[in-house]
């Protein structure tokens, strides 16, 4: 996805000019970016705390401002600047963070991003984009850019299959109708499902969503996921991401108030490192339950259970 990011920032600049800074990051992927934005391109070193104040100060002055890194060194090292120099000042600061939940793998949990939305969503004004194609990209960055608020882009890497065309961009998109379970995914990890999933029989397999804009709650649920839930579904939520400050959680929230609460709800999420190692983002999948064999699997029971009941 930073290859479509780039490509999307070119075309931005070309339209109006802004400012990107990068915390010394960006090889193979930012240099068409750097070459076609000359002095804007800044390199603000290994200063991150450093970089996001002065992101924010340039965006006060009314300069278009994104700040790029890993995605620990976006949210994760600079959390007070990001706070009080961009939230608390409602600064349309774009923050944009490279390597989604386990991505960058081997590296170990320094690198790692399974914690990130959650923690940015408790700060005020902030939206978050977790796109999770390829394509998504360009309109993510488009809406961001016409913010007048924070916002936070978590790039991963695209996962779908070569023959799948996704719908156009939006918060809720339903891929595959089924009428078993509702599946409910944040991020690339979908394009792991899609195949398996629409192999199945539509009278028992999953309906798959996929949300990419949170808070949850600034946009409407659905009214096929709220009629979904009403009528006794199971509803699963499965996201790359610690349950605490999840979509997972923050989606029953949501339900509960609108009266619409499941009877059965599933949440598959990181689960940290349960055996103290590390590994490819396959490996920590895995691991936690988050592979698309494991997740159908659990989800299996329940599609068989309903046709049954049927």
């Amino acid at each position: 996805m930073r290859n479509a990011a780039s490509k999307a920032w070119c075309t931005l600049f070309a339209e109006r000019p802004f400012a990107f800074l990068t915390g010394d990051l960006g090889f193979m992927a930012l240099e068409r970016l750097r070459d076609t934005m000359g002095k804007r391109f800044i390199n603000a070193g290994v200063a991150e705390q450093n970089m996001v104040s002065v992101a924010a100060g340039m965006t006060k002055t009314g300069i278009e401002t994104w700040v790029y890194s890993i995605a620990p060194f976006t949210y994760a090292r600079p959390f007070e600047q990001i706070r009080n120099d961009v939230c608390l000042n409602r600064l349309p600061v774009r923050l944009v963070g490279n390597g989604g939940g386990y991505a960058y793998g081997p590296m170990g949990p320094s690198h790692h991003a399974i914690e990130d939305y959650g923690v940015l969503l408790t700060l005020q004004n902030m939206t978050v984009y977790v796109p999770a194609f390829a394509e998504d990209v360009r309109p993510a960055i488009s809406i961001m850019s016409a913010d007048d608020k924070p916002s936070y882009l978590r790039l991963g890497r695209c996962e779908k299959p070569a023959d799948f065309a996704p719908p156009t961009f939006a918060a809720w998109r339903c891929l595959i109708e089924g009428n078993g379970p509702l599946l409910i995914v944040i991020g690339p990890l979908v394009g792991t499902l899609i195949d398996p999933i629409r192999e199945m029989p539509i009278a028992t397999r999953p309906s798959l969503w996929v949300l990419a804009e949170m808070p949850i709650g600034f946009h409407a649920l659905p009214q096929q996921i709220i009629d979904r839930v009403c009528a006794g579904y199971t509803v699963a939520v499965l996201e790359e991401h610690v349950a605490q400050g999840s979509a997972g959680h923050a989606l029953i929230v949501q339900m509960v108030k609108l009266g619409a609460s499941p009877k059965r709800f599933l949440h598959f999420c990181a689960e940290g490192y349960p055996s103290g190692n590390y590994g490819s983002q396959i490996f920590h999948r895995k691991e936690c339950g988050l592979d698309a064999s494991t997740v159908l699997q659990k989800l299996g029971y329940e599609c068989v259970e309903r046709a049954a009941n049927e």
